[in-house]
Formats: structure tokens, C-alpha cells, sequence
């Protein structure tokens, strides 16, 4: 008989552990690397513990009734993985969820942890941020998102931006097209490549949205924004929107 995990942030640690190389390993420096913990990188003095992304999954899974006190002490840890575990977590939970009170509380108890700087690399952002944004769709907050796409923090903007992820899925394409074009100029790459990614999503599913897009922008977007709007587009057409 398969024992129920005891739910709490310890165990999720502990189980996390279990499971993670040698804090010397390839794979800990590689990651390091990767998300560019060095000074002055973005993810500058983030850790790690080095289990996949697919073993994060299947933990969150077993500890998919965490407490949200609980979720709220993984959030903080300074450990990366700890850190993505209690947001597959919190993303199920809120999928998961019936009532709009219960999604509500989830989303603000999200956004509390993106003000205080727990979602502070591309990836966890880009693990929840898709999914909360629904609560959006249902119940927009345009002050809210507003504020977000004009901070000063880097997060905070991909959040914003990833946050219309949500109402590209619904079809709607005015919230992140406005968006968009709030970001146009932003300076750091991560927003280019966030903007980007949903314009080509909103090209998934209506290439002359994003046509329209691009005639009125293409000039003067950045050109990572402009080759992730694209690059779904055929050889002929992107080579027309890169020609300035």
C-alpha cells in the first residue's frame, strides 16, 4: 500500500533532494550557466539543485494538496528547483479549481510572491504565469497587468506579458497586442523574446492579425522580438519583414 507523502515544505525539500546529483556535478554548473547566476546576469545568485524538469513534475504531483503555508515556505526557498516544484503546485491547484473564490485566492496569493521576487527567473515565470493569466480572461484587472508591464523589474514585465498568453488561447488578441506595444522598446532581451513568442502564438492561430501587426511595427521592433514574431512564417515572408 503506496503511503500518502506528509504535506509539507520540508518533505517536498527533502524529496528533492533525494533525487538531485552531487552539488559538484556537470549538470549544477551547467545549470548555473544556463540561467546566468555569475554577477550581473539575471538570474545572478540563484542555486541549484539539479533534478530535471520532468522529476520537479512528478514530486509536485505527490504534493499536489500542499498547504498554501506551505507553498508559501517553498517560494522562498533559495533553491531554484524548490522554487518551480511549488509552482507546478500552485498551477494545479488553481487548474484544479471550482469556484472563482478559490481561483482568486490562488492568483493573489501568486502575485504576492512575484511582488516579493520568488518568480525571479524565465522559467518559473513562464510555468505559471500562462496558466493564472486565465483568472484574467474571466475577471480582467487592466490596472493591474498595467502596472506590471511598466515596472522597473524584469519579471514583473515578463509576467505581464506572459499573462496574455491566457487570452491568446481564448482567442482574444487585443490584451496582448497592447501589450505588446507597450514593451516594443523595452531594452532587455527577455522581453523581446517574451513579446516575440506570443506575437508568433497569436500567428498560430490568425496569421493576419499578426500581418497587421507587423505592418505598423516591424520597423522599429527589436530584431529578437521580430525573428521570434516570425519564425513560423515561411522563408519568403520573413525575409520581407528583416528587410528594413
Amino acid at each position: 500500500m503506496n503511503e500518502v507523502p506528509q504535506l509539507s515544505a520540508e518533505a517536498v525539500v527533502a524529496a528533492l533532494r533525494a533525487i538531485s546529483p552531487a552539488p559538484d556535478s556537470k549538470r549544477v554548473a551547467d545549470l548555473q550557466w544556463f540561467f546566468k547566476t555569475e554577477p550581473g546576469g539575471y538570474g545572478e545568485g540563484d542555486r541549484f539543485l539539479g533534478p530535471t524538469v520532468p522529476q520537479t513534475r512528478a514530486i509536485a504531483k505527490q504534493f499536489r494538496g500542499l498547504p498554501l503555508d506551505q507553498l508559501d515556505l517553498l517560494l522562498d526557498s533559495p533553491w531554484h528547483e524548490v522554487r518551480l516544484t511549488a509552482l507546478h503546485i500552485l498551477v494545479a491547484q488553481f487548474n484544479r479549481a471550482k469556484t472563482r473564490v478559490l481561483r482568486t485566492e490562488l492568483f493573489d496569493f501568486y502575485l504576492h510572491a512575484v511582488y516579493r521576487g520568488a518568480i525571479n527567473n524565465w522559467d518559473l515565470v513562464d510555468t505559471s504565469a500562462p496558466h493564472l493569466g486565465k483568472l484574467l480572461v474571466e475577471h480582467p484587472r487592466k490596472t493591474l497587468i498595467i502596472g506590471l508591464s511598466k515596472s522597473d523589474k524584469l519579471w514583473e514585465r515578463r509576467v505581464a506579458m506572459l499573462f496574455t498568453f491566457a487570452h491568446i488561447r481564448a482567442g482574444e488578441f487585443g490584451v496582448p497586442q497592447h501589450f505588446a506595444m507597450n514593451l516594443l522598446h523595452d531594452e532587455h532581451d527577455l522581453i523581446h523574446k517574451a513579446v516575440g513568442w506570443m506575437l508568433r502564438e497569436i500567428g498560430n492561430r490568425d496569421i493576419e492579425v499578426l500581418r497587421g501587426f507587423l505592418a505598423k511595427y516591424h520597423a522599429t521592433m527589436p530584431r529578437t522580438m521580430l525573428r521570434y514574431a516570425i519564425e513560423k512564417l515561411d522563408t519568403d515572408e520573413r525575409k520581407k519583414w528583416m528587410a528594413r
